[in-house]
């Protein structure tokens, strides 16, 4: 899974150059330009993927490693 989440992050990079949208004048809900929008939803995607980021690639032996230096005691 982690290879899934990391081809998610590649894609969001690519999708987020919306040269597509600049010069579309459009009204989104009759108040929100179109690129507005589209980085709005955008926006939403990237924590989406985040969270998958954090649920499958999260490194857990890091994490469990940094919880056993607690238990030792820390400094002295």
């Amino acid at each position: 899974m982690k290879k899934f989440v990391y081809a998610l992050v590649i894609l969001m990079a690519i999708i987020h150059q919306d040269v597509w949208w600049w010069d579309n004048k459009r009204l989104v809900f009759d108040f929100m330009p179109l690129g507005l929008f589209y980085h709005a939803l955008f926006s939403c995607m990237a924590a989406g993927v985040w969270a998958l980021a954090i649920k499958w690639a999260w490194p857990s032996d890091i994490e469990e490693w940094a919880e056993a230096d607690d238990e030792q005691g820390g400094e002295q």
